[in-house]
Order: C-alpha cells, then structure tokens, then sequence
C-alpha cells in the first residue's frame, strides 16, 4: 500500500443519471485516499440515458479509475437481505479484487461496506458541501446546470441548426436567433475556409477540403456546447450540409463525410431558409439556377433525416422578422419539451 494513501482498493457505486459535481467529489474522494479505485456504474434497463454514455462520462472525468457498467434489475430495498445478497452477488462479481474502502455519501454505504468486509467512507454527508442530487438535475437541468461537468453539459445541450442554399438568409437567421437567446452562435467553417483558400471559390475543389470543414465544424459546436451558458446552441450549418456542398463541388457524395455527419450526435432541430428572398452575388456565389437545385436537395435530405433520425424541421420564408418568428417558435417548442428521461429504479 502507498504510504501517501490509506486503502489499497476502493470502491465508488452509483447511477450517474446523470454524473454531476457530488459524483465526482465522492470520486476525487476515493482517488486521493486509494491506490486504485473501481467505479461501478449501476445501471437499470428502464433509464434513459445509456451505460455507455455515463460510463464515459465517469472515465473521461476520473481516467485514473477503473469504471465499469453494472446491469442490475433486481429491486432496491435497503430493509431486505435477501435483496442485498442479489445486489452484492452482482457488485461483487465486477470487482477485480477485494476492496478495502467503500465511498458513498448516502448511508446504504454503511451495510455495503460490512459486507464486503472494508471500511465505510462517508463523503458529504447530506449533500451539505455539494447540494445537487440526480433527481434535481433530472427535474431541471438548465436550472441545475452549475452542477454538470463538461461532458455532461455536451449531452444534454439542445443543437439547432441554420441551414440552406446561398443567398437564403441562413448566417442572417442564426445570427438573429443568437442574439434573441443571448447566446454565441456557431459558425459556418465551410464559408470562411472558402474565403481563405488559395483561389477562393473558383479554384477546383478537392474531397479532403470537407473532410476539414466537416471536423473544424464538429469540432466548433463541441466547443461551443462545453462552454454555453444554458442547454442550448444555434448553429450557422454542420456537416450534414457539408455533405451537400461536396456534392455540388466535387460531383459526387463523399463516404468520409457522410459517415462523420452520421456519427454525429442528431440535433434537435433544423431550420432551413427559404430561396424566396433576391439572390446576391458575394463573389464566393454560383448563381440563382444554383441555388434553386441545392434548396430542392435540402429539403430531399431533410426529409430523409426526419425519417431515419426523427429531426424535426422546418423551411423558413418571409421577412426577416417573420422568419425569426417562426424559428424561435420552433426552437421553444424545442426547449419546452425537456428530456423526458424516465425515473431510475429504486
């Protein structure tokens, strides 16, 4: 045992539903104190959120701990034994050792320990330090969202995105949209890499240009959701629309950005401007015949999306006022529906 730590093996159980700031006090607990440490993410099959994902979440936070899911269905009830030979059979059999050292915060931690044959450590009792239980976060995430840790924030963060054909008002709406929430907007990496590559947008364009665009996009509204103020962002287009922009480019589909845009996370919402208003030439712009081809393929894509992924969408016309109307409308029906995750077991 190290002589700068007082256990060998500890062990850190709990839903995560989601990972907040007591878990990773209660962990950072058991780091400091341990040698090594187990988390075991308890996971229920009525939840919402997948073991995967918290499991990641705990990893990414703690990669100096060893975290594994734990499937358990059985019923919670801290008054029978009988129940706490099943939970304690299906610990167990995930640990990789003995443990010397068993955190919680709540008191069932007490009989977990004396079963396993290790010290109780309590952290926080009462949650004093550190008010937040998953439940409150669970009820209202934006209300709570001091409490999440980066990865979490990303998860929960509702995207909308911007998009259409040139000259459709699509940079105007996001900006507008942006400053109505009071919140940063995310750039479209494939217009300025246009204005910055040699020859602008006339010289022949080449299938790893998207590839760029696609990641510094991805890579953009990550950033961008890691640091917003509440769960929500608005985007000025993502990579499924830099999957058209290479169609229109290069002639044909790119496989890589296709399957970057279908690895991403699904976004909550997409609004597409329309082709109504004039067409005006930037010097970066095809033409108006262009325009009215790309808009239609838009639309085609979108509808597939909505299909297969279930994005609503919506198209956008008018003046600039009105269509700002119609997509905040759109986006508060958005953030007023939540999350609906479904309540844990026990």
């Amino acid at each position: 045992m190290s002589a700068a730590r007082r256990f060998r093996h500890g062990l850190v159980i709990g839903k995560f539903y989601p990972f907040h700031a007591g878990h990773q006090a209660l962990v950072r607990a058991a780091t400091s104190s341990c040698d090594r440490v187990t988390v075991e993410v308890m996971v229920h099959g009525v939840e919402s959120i997948p073991a995967a994902v918290r499991v990641g979440w705990v990893q990414g936070e703690h990669p100096d701990a060893r975290v594994v899911a734990v499937f358990d269905d059985a019923e919670v009830d801290f008054d029978s034994a009988a129940l706490w030979d099943v939970h304690l059979a299906v610990i167990a059999s995930h640990l990789d050792g003995p443990v010397d050292a068993v955190f919680t915060s709540d008191a069932y931690g007490a009989e977990l320990a004396r079963r396993l044959g290790a010290d109780w450590v309590q952290v926080d009792p009462g949650r004093a330090s550190t008010p937040i239980s998953g439940t409150a976060i669970r009820d209202d995430p934006e209300g709570n969202w001091w409490a999440l840790p980066t990865p979490v924030r990303r998860w929960f963060t509702k995207r909308v995105v911007v998009l259409g054909a040139e000259s459709t008002g699509s940079t105007t709406l996001a900006r507008a949209l942006g400053a109505h929430y009071a919140m940063e907007v995310v750039p479209e990496y494939g217009r300025d890499w246009t204005e910055r590559r040699s020859g602008g947008a006339e010289a022949p364009w080449q299938s790893v240009e998207f590839d760029l665009v696609a990641h510094q996009q991805a890579a953009a509204e990550k950033l961008t959701a890691e640091r917003a103020a509440r769960p929500l962002i608005v985007c000025d287009a993502d990579v499924l629309a830099t999957t058209l922009w290479h169609e229109r480019c290069v002639g044909h589909a790119s496989p890589s950005v296709v399957a970057a845009a279908a690895a991403r996370p699904a976004p909550s919402l997409y609004v597409l401007t329309g082709d109504e208003i004039p067409f005006v030439r930037d010097g970066t712009r095809e033409g108006e015949h262009v325009r009215a081809v790309m808009q239609q393929r838009f639309r085609e894509v979108l509808e597939r999306v909505q299909g297969d992924r279930g994005v609503p969408w919506l198209e956008v016309r008018g003046t600039p006022s009105e269509r700002l109307a119609a997509a905040v409308a759109a986006v508060d029906d958005v953030v007023a529906a939540g999350w609906d995750l479904a309540a844990p077991l026990g």
